[in-house]
């Protein structure tokens, strides 16, 4: 059963009462035309649910805008989703094609500040995944049982002669009537020599859904600050304020319980909207979670990113011994989901 518009609705009826289930929702395809962002390749999707939101083909297929009836969810910088072409790979130059977004990766072998590699190779911040153009894309839709779901599959490749050879397949799906995304990602070395392997999903929340009555939801666990500025936050690593002038940026590192089924969550709460959305994340391949605190005016976001290492960059997360390999032939894979809640 679906459940649309405040009632169940079988596969019969549905059938009966559409044309073709694009009606209530589904996955149209386009491509952006104008200024930095001509030329990226899109999926705007719509779960009929009240969800919609735009994966961006050309950038790792992350997740762009998202709304909730009507209630925009993410943090959207002013750089909007530039074209690949325009990437800076050197020093924080990945900033200037930042837009933020529901949900931006990083990796697939630096994440985090900027860094060096193991032959003293420098590393931009949180490496190249959200520039590579997704390849092989297929867009697919059908019935399971009673569920409807679609399906956004492609593959991103990070390669580098006489260095990795790295790809992610990535399948991005949802449900008819659904208000979840689910990310499933597996990783494969290609290449004959064990690699560095490090990936964060930097989910991007915004106003409205985060503003002075919000609240970051997550059952008890560590809390520790990044830096010395962080740590003059960590009273109020779970609360939020008004937009400041000159306010700098805290971010927090958390090791979140993992549930029954192996799923840890956090999520932003806002009882003024009624609304909640969570990050869940399968706990055994993504151990950590890095929390973005940023009041600032015009950068007012709260970034909740799960992922296998801190951004701390690959050479301080060596030294902790938390860098990840992958080695040849082997394959890793990864869950997250995305999803709002009413209140």
């Amino acid at each position: 059963m679906a459940e649309l518009f405040g009632r169940e609705w079988s596969r019969e009826d549905l059938a009966a009462m559409t044309g073709d289930i694009s009606q209530i929702g589904g996955v149209k395809l386009a491509e952006l035309t104008d200024g930095p962002e001509r030329g990226v390749r899109v999926a705007d999707c719509r779960t009929g649910g009240g969800l919609s939101f735009t994966v961006l083909l050309d950038r790792g297929m992350d997740i762009g805008a998202a709304e909730y009836k009507g209630v925009p969810l993410a943090w959207l910088s002013g750089a909007g989703f530039a074209h690949p072409a325009h990437y800076e790979p050197e020093g924080v130059g990945w900033l200037r094609t930042f837009g933020g977004g529901l949900m931006t990766g990083c990796g697939l072998t630096q994440i985090g500040a900027p860094s060096e590699g193991m032959e003293k190779e420098p590393l931009g911040l949180h490496g190249r995944l959200s520039v590579i153009p997704a390849r092989g894309v297929i867009v697919d839709s059908e019935w399971e049982g009673d569920e409807y779901r679609w399906r956004l599959q492609g593959r991103m490749k990070q390669y580098r002669l006489f260095s990795e050879h790295l790809e992610l397949r990535r399948t991005i799906s949802f449900r008819l009537g659904g208000r979840d995304i689910r990310i499933e990602d597996s990783v494969t070395n290609l290449g004959d020599t064990p690699s560095p392997f490090m990936l964060l999903y930097h989910v991007n929340l915004g106003f409205p859904l985060l503003s002075p009555e919000s609240e970051m939801v997550a059952a008890p666990h560590t809390v520790e600050p990044r830096d010395d500025v962080a740590a003059g936050g960590l009273d109020a690593w779970a609360r939020f304020q008004s937009p400041a002038a000159e306010f700098q940026e805290q971010v927090f590192l958390h090791d979140l319980p993992a549930d029954h089924e192996g799923m840890a969550e956090a999520a932003l709460r806002n009882p003024w909207l009624g609304l909640s959305v969570h990050v869940r994340y399968r706990k055994a391949e993504l151990p950590y979670l890095t929390q973005w605190r940023m009041m600032g005016k015009g950068t007012y976001v709260l970034g909740l990113e799960p992922g296998n290492a801190f951004v701390l960059g690959q050479a301080a997360e060596r030294a902790a011994g938390r860098l990840q390999t992958i080695e040849p032939g082997e394959e890793k894979r990864l869950l997250v989901e995305i999803g709002v809640r009413e209140e």
